[in-house]
């Protein structure tokens, strides 16, 4: 049977009536704002070629890990959604999808999907077996046509600026395409070193030989490998970032004396690294990072608490960030001490924390944040990347760290569709949040209106130098 598909126009508002009221007024001061995403992992080849996105499996489950590890949790395989496997048939991926839609009832995904189906491809009826070449169909179709190319949805979703993510061994030349390209559209990099900086990243140390080709810099010396870091941190920042980037294990940071630090370096690049090692020199590392920061002035921002490519097999058989990434218990009091004993205080350094350990949030988060000038907050992420995620992180961090103590919305997705739906579920959850403080009379309403933008844009482009 065929379902109509309606996205309610009060969809995430409260249901009391007299905030519902509230959290509208509010809403509609903030819907038609310019998107800034100011970190993500979308492809800048993308905007660099502005070639099609090609079929509808292409765009919306390859590169969604959000989706496909669903799927593959009730036992579909990757390759026969395509992650992998090129011979597969996108319309049969298509189908699976389609057929299996129902295991995303509740989730943010869904919320995303239907958003997506109904605002960008006008669709009105839900998604399922029955309508799965339709769907299939309608969205390859419509991919066909100028109005679909990237650099025409960038402009029709009123994106201001997108931030993508890329190694240091990453030449920029899609970055460097789309700045000699002449169109308009701001799309800039961020410095992700993890793997240069990681010992237990894989090609570790063939990765420090392609580090020192790229800048002239003797990268299995403590110094060397140091100015290399600063060489590609400029090259960046001269096309266009704003901003480091850092996944850890942990939060664990570390500052130690410059003959330590040599000893450290010249275990970890050596054979058999103990893990107590690379832990420590990834620990030492976010500290060097953090100087460096404060030097050029790009933003740091630290992902910790995450174990990598929990799947082994699927590691080995498709590579990174295949939907196995689980999180972990994070200790942030202890473990950033050092890095903030050197630069906690410097108001001219900005360092943006995440976190997947929600039970972090009042206990330590928003305590530090609350207190040292360069810490802010990074809003719900990942997994908390979701309506009742984005009403726990303002729940449980606003009496302490304040609002102005956070970075409005980071999106960090790599399905370009979802941004401006992602977007949608923030404002419209925030709005909420302000809506009920107004009820209950701890908000007047012109405050809560210029909070709804703060949230919703200025935080965002001020804490990322936007």
């Amino acid at each position: 049977m065929v379902n109509p598909l309606v996205l309610h126009p009060d969809r995430l508002f409260p249901v009391d009536p007299t905030i519902r009221n509230i959290a509208r007024s509010l809403y509609a001061n903030v819907i038609d704002l310019p998107i800034v995403s100011p970190h993500g992992h979308t492809d800048p080849e993308w905007w660099a070629t502005d070639n099609s996105f090609g079929n509808a499996t292409e765009l919306l489950l390859h590169p969604d890990h959000y989706v496909f590890r669903m799927l593959y949790s009730q036992g579909v395989e990757l390759e026969d959604l395509g992650i992998g496997n090129p011979d597969a048939d996108p319309r049969k991926s298509w189908r699976l999808f389609a057929e299996r839609y129902h295991l995303f009832r509740g989730t943010p995904s869904r919320i995303w999907l239907d958003w997506v189906f109904a605002e960008s491809f006008g669709i009105d009826v839900q998604l399922g077996a029955d309508t799965a070449d339709f769907y299939y169909e309608t969205i390859t179709n419509a991919l066909a046509t100028d109005a679909f190319r990237p650099r025409a949805l960038f402009e029709r979703y009123n994106i201001e600026v997108i931030a993508t993510t890329e190694s240091p061994l990453d030449d920029l030349r899609h970055h460097r395409a789309i700045r000699e390209s002449g169109w308009g559209g701001r799309v800039i990099t961020a410095y992700r070193p993890d793997p240069v900086i990681d010992p237990e990243f894989e090609g570790f140390r063939d990765n420090l030989g392609v580090l020192g080709d790229l800048t002239g810099e003797d990268c299995f010396s403590w110094q060397g490998y140091l100015a290399a870091h600063r060489k590609r941190r400029a090259f960046f920042a001269e096309m266009g970032a704003t901003s480091t980037d850092h996944g850890h294990p942990t939060a664990r940071t570390a500052d130690l004396p410059t003959a330590e630090a040599e000893a450290l370096f010249a275990r970890v690049t050596g054979e058999n690294v103990r893990a107590e090692d690379a832990e420590l020199f990834r620990a030492q590392m976010l500290t060097e990072m953090a100087g460096m920061s404060v030097e050029d002035g790009l933003v740091m921002q630290l992902h910790p608490g995450v174990y990598r490519n929990h799947n082994r097999k699927l590691f080995e058989r498709f590579g990174r960030d295949k939907g196995a990434d689980i999180p972990l218990p994070c200790e942030y009091v202890h473990a950033l001490r050092p890095l903030l004993d050197r630069f906690g205080n410097d108001t001219d350094f900005t360092f943006i924390l995440f976190t997947l350990d929600e039970t972090t949030y009042s206990r330590e988060l928003a305590p530090l944040a609350g207190h040292y000038p360069a810490l802010k907050l990074g809003p719900a992420w990942w997994f908390n990347d979701s309506p009742e995620g984005m009403r726990r992180f303002r729940e449980m961090t606003t009496e302490t760290a304040g609002f102005y103590n956070t970075v409005g919305f980071n999106d960090d997705t790599r399905a370009f569709l979802s941004i401006p739906a992602r977007h949608d579920v923030a404002r419209r959850m925030d709005c909420g949040f302000l809506a009920r403080l107004v009820a209950e009379h701890r908000l007047d309403e012109y405050e809560a209106a210029e909070l709804a933008v703060d949230l919703a844009y200025n935080l965002a482009k001020q804490a990322y130098k936007l």
